[in-house]
């Protein structure tokens, strides 16, 4: 899910953005960030569905997804893992332990 622009260019603006042609400003609207989002996605190669938060934020406050956070939603849509904050929060291990306790078929 793209939620708030973590690094733009206008408040605080990270050399690895730069690097990968990822700079905007702070989306004022929401065809702006949805723009900046689609411009993300395309650029840094994601292959999974993305969806947009909405502007005013409120699935990134329901799951304090920033900076980044990792969520699997179990079959019956129910949250299965949460990880820290990443990406340092992020542990491969924990994640494919709670992907082993899902029955998936």
């Amino acid at each position: 899910m793209y939620i708030t622009e973590a690094h733009p260019s206008d408040v605080w603006q990270m050399q690895s953005n730069v690097k990968d042609s990822v700079v905007f400003a702070t989306p004022k609207n929401e065809d702006e960030r949805a723009y900046v989002a689609g411009a993300c996605v395309r650029k840094l190669g994601i292959k999974f569905p993305a969806v947009l938060d909405e502007f005013g934020n409120s699935t990134e406050q329901a799951y304090t997804g920033w900076p980044d956070r990792i969520y699997l939603v179990d079959q019956k849509g129910r949250v299965a893992y949460k990880s820290r904050p990443g990406p340092f929060g992020f542990k491969a291990d924990e994640l494919s332990a709670a992907l082993g306790k899902l029955n998936l078929k």
